[in-house]
């Protein structure tokens, strides 16, 4: 409030100080907007652009700016542009410091609005005032708005499609979101009563494109619209530009210029972009191309655009732009081409678009060299010296991922994920040797790299390269139970053969520590064997006396050169767990979940389930996934199981395939699921004063032992639902429910078996709450002769009371109840006399019982009261 009295005191003040003269303040503002560019980290310049009226004696040196923040300023201004149709572009500048972080709104406001603007009521008196959102906040960066390129002066025709698209660049490159908004009064205040102009079918902003589409307008006449230009940083909305515009809708018989179907480019920094285009015009006018946007303003390789070819009816011109590094960037760029015809009558305009985005090179050369226990990644530098840094991606196994021709950076779903980046764009070199953890033998890991810019873009990404590590230490290739037991069980431990440790160099001579962990994950190693090697071609052991009933084993082999005065471990170990089952009995049913941590990818998995009768495991299926659901067998009986997994590191040098068994373990299936949840409705026979309750039957549709229904009702939003009703009957499917004090309730139910069991409760929760209503005549006749005597009410039960009052036209209050029946006989409150035949104004609180609680909603209108004697009300 104390903003809105200073403004109207800045005005007052800079009146008297002849800044706004007499013939200043008149009607000369079309459109402007307020732009801003960041000089420090609390230091704003901002740009005030109007668009003025060349005829109108109006003409603003200074302009006051409140700059949000309790301070205000007077800006200067520095240019002056004469335009087309009249219109002037006059720019101010001024800078500001503001006193630390915040959201602050800059607004400029003048007045005022020009005559005759017929979707703003009495135009002529109205402020035109024209606001920008600017957010100080270090932790965003530096940031200016975007620069709106195209001045907004053309001219629209009655019944013909109208197109303005302000020309949006944004040099940080941020992402820009457009919308329609309503033109603003003195203090930023929308516009009292203000009404966008109307179409005879559409008027809008294209929220990614920028275009403001007027389809079509149906009067003549001056229409102001507002266009809202939002700016998105990282998804956080960090500021906003409103552009105020005028558009002049002429009656004319001229057709505007047509121009082709322009398309996209997508292109790699260092292309060249040539593009023909061409518009004709059906009346056979001369046209001109006038082109702006982003594209234009590149201080390195501004795009070019030429017209070759103009004849009556037709001209044709080519945009030309050599692409270069400081070009790339995430938000594609935006060229504005402008077909405007030479008509004697009026001059029309056919505005199109078209976007560029510019992509930053692949990396070349990327190479992968392994080692023992990580891989070196190197590649050549990039071209573009702008980069900042790179970044290293990596996943296990190949992909065969070519990036499309618009696709920077690596979508998540090839399952890719960052592992780290260099230091500056002159670090072409990654070791990967998995944060210090070593990698593991027998992978395939794959890597892909790309270039980051100052914007935070990623170029396009490198090709695809996988290397797998040089086999200098044991790898684990089989970890498979032999014999289930809880005292005697017994566990398979095979390794492939380390080589090439010459390469280390580790010469030998060599001893292997073995190490057990009794859980799938290495959690609680204890040293179980060691021994001395010479040639290292004893690899394998059987590890006995176990409980391989209750606990998975997982196994850990170190190698160590064992020279004397040389002894160091070799690489890093990996680690391979025993498979574990896992039982999950269900209805007639057994779930088999396989759990293992191994190096190697297991491919089939092959179930084997103990026949009663030999005594043997036989196999009954297999399956890809690490879950297998045994279908068609008896509750209550034994079913013991076991599984084979087949695998591989898909390495030439390993064996292959890799055959493990887990242990045998047993379930008994039991009907423990519950039954799928009906489907449920309901509705409200208000004059009955009931809901009817509905829900499905899943016997017929999703299960097959439905018993009997649990039925669950709750009388507002933030209650628990309670137990109301137990139908003991499967085809028992309805309900009747009566409540005294309203209608207004959730319902749902669950679906019970044979077992007991019970289903999830039906979804959604069904609410009802449309039993409310309250209906009053606006006339009556309290004249004696007991017809429409009284005024009464038409309402439900469930209005628990009222607070009407009734006035006279003069104001005086003459009756007020809480009656929801209201029950008026005409009397003056507190008079036995009845009021004077006439108008009467009431304002109705009614209190309503709803599913929220106790809801207040207010009604107000009019009475019409007859006395006079013999006075009927129609029904008609």
């Amino acid at each position: 409030m104390k903003g809105r009295y200073f403004n109207k005191a800045l005005i007052i003040i800079l009146i008297g100080l002849g800044l706004f003269s007499r013939d200043a303040y008149a009607t000369h503002n079309r459109a402007g907007e307020i732009t801003y560019k960041q000089i420090s980290d609390l230091t704003f310049e901002i740009t005030i652009w109007t668009y003025t009226y060349t005829l109108s004696a109006a003409d603003r040196n200074q302009l006051p700016v409140d700059w949000g923040d309790g301070t205000t300023s007077i800006a200067p201004r520095v240019e002056k542009i004469s335009l087309p149709n009249f219109y002037r572009r006059n720019r101010y500048i001024i800078r500001h410091t503001y006193p630390g972080p915040g959201v602050y709104r800059i607004t400029v406001q003048d007045p005022n609005r020009n005559y005759g603007i017929l979707n703003i009521p009495n135009s002529v008196n109205v402020v035109f005032s024209i606001q920008t959102t600017l957010m100080v906040n270090s932790g965003l960066g530096g940031n200016s708005t975007p620069l709106l390129l195209n001045p907004p002066y053309d001219k629209a025709a009655r019944g013909k499609l109208f197109i303005h698209n302000p020309a949006a660049y944004d040099e940080d490159g941020d992402s820009l979101a457009y919308s329609l908004a309503v033109c603003t009064r003195e203090d930023g205040i929308p516009i009292e009563n203000y009404t966008f102009p109307p179409a005879s079918d559409t008027l809008y902003v294209d929220p990614v494109s920028g275009d403001l589409v007027w389809n079509t307008p149906v009067d003549t006449g001056k229409y102001n619209v507002a266009m809202n230009i939002e700016e998105y940083r990282d998804g956080v909305k960090i500021g906003n530009v409103v552009r105020d515009l005028q558009i002049d809708v002429h009656n004319t018989d001229n057709n505007p210029p047509v121009t082709q179907p322009l398309r996209d480019f997508c292109v790699v920094a260092g292309d060249t972009i040539v593009y023909t285009i061409t518009s004709t015009d059906e009346d056979g006018d001369s046209i001109r191309h006038l082109v702006t946007g982003g594209v234009f303003y590149q201080e390195n390789s501004p795009a070019e655009f030429q017209t070759v070819f103009s004849e009556p009816g037709k001209v044709t011109s080519v945009f030309r732009w050599k692409t270069v590094c400081t070009h790339a960037r995430q938000q594609p760029y935006t060229a504005i081409i402008k077909a405007e015809d030479n008509n004697p009558d009026l001059s029309l305009v056919a505005i199109s678009n078209f976007n560029i985005k510019v992509l930053g090179p692949p990396i070349r050369n990327l190479n992968a060299d392994p080692s023992s226990h990580l891989i070196r990644l190197s590649w050549s530098k990039d071209t573009c010296s702008i980069i900042e840094k790179y970044r290293v991606y990596r996943r296990i196994g190949y992909t065969g991922f070519v990036p499309d021709s618009c696709e920077s950076g690596i979508p998540s779903e090839t399952g890719y994920v960052q592992i780290g980046e260099t230091s500056g764009p002159a670090d072409t070199i990654y070791i990967d040797d998995n944060n210090g953890g070593g990698l593991m033998q027998g992978t395939d890991y794959c890597y892909m790299v790309v270039a980051v810019y100052p914007d935070g873009s990623e170029s396009v990404a490198s090709e695809e390269v996988c290397s797998i590590l040089i086999n200098g230490i044991p790898i684990l290739t089989n970890v498979s139970v032999r014999n289930t037991d809880t005292e005697n069980g017994s566990v398979y431990v095979a390794w492939a053969k380390p080589k090439r440790l010459d390469t280390i160099p580790a010469n030998g001579p060599y001893e292997y520590v073995i190490y057990r962990s009794p859980d799938l994950w290495g959690l609680n190693y204890s040293q179980i064997l060691s021994f001395k090697t010479a040639d290292l071609n004893d690899t394998s052991f059987i590890d006995t006396l176990i409980n391989t009933l209750d606990f998975p084993y997982t196994y850990r082999i170190e190698l160590y050169n064992d020279e004397p005065g040389n002894r160091f471990l070799i690489g890093s170990p990996g680690e391979a767990s025993t498979i574990f089952l896992k039982i999950v009995p269900r209805d007639r049913q057994i779930e088999i979940r396989c759990r293992k941590n191994v190096p190697w990818i297991n491919t089939v998995y092959v179930v084997y389930r103990q026949n009663k009768t030999t005594m043997e495991f036989d196999s009954i299926g297999f399956t890809n996934d690490t879950v297998y659901i045994d279908t068609g067998l008896e509750n209550a009986k034994e079913y013991c199981y076991k599984i084979k997994s087949i695998g591989s590191y898909n390495r030439p040098s390993l064996p292959s395939p890799l055959l493990n068994y887990s242990h045998e373990v047993c379930g008994i299936p039991v009907d423990n699921e519950p039954p799928c949840p009906p489907v449920l409705s309901v509705a409200s026979l208000c004059d009955s004063l009931y809901n009817y309750v509905v829900w499905t039957n899943p016997n017929n549709s999703c299960a097959d032992d439905v018993a009997s229904y649990k039925l669950y009702f709750k009388a507002g939003l933030d209650e628990e639902l309670s137990l109301i009703a137990e139908p003991d009957s499967p085809e028992d499917t309805t309900y009747k429910h009566f409540i005294a004090n309203s209608l207004a309730g959730c319902y749902a139910v669950k679906a019970v078996d044979l077992l007991g069991n019970e289903s999830e409760l039906s979804s959604p929760v069904m609410c009802v709450d449309s039993c409310v209503y309250f209906e009053l005549p606006n006339v009556f006749t309290p004249n004696g002769d007991n017809i429409n005597d009284v005024l009464i009410s038409r309402t439900s039960p469930f209005i628990e009371k009222v607070d009407m009052k009734i006035y006279s036209r003069s104001g005086v209050l003459v009756y007020e109840t809480d009656d929801p029946y209201i029950n008026w006989n005409g009397m003056y409150k507190g008079k036995n006399k009845i009021v004077a035949p006439g108008v009467y104004y009431y304002i109705c609180d009614i209190y309503e019982k709803r599913l929220s609680g106790l809801e207040v909603r207010n009604i107000s209108g009019f009475i019409h009261v007859i006395t006079e004697k013999g006075s009927k009300v129609s029904n008609e």
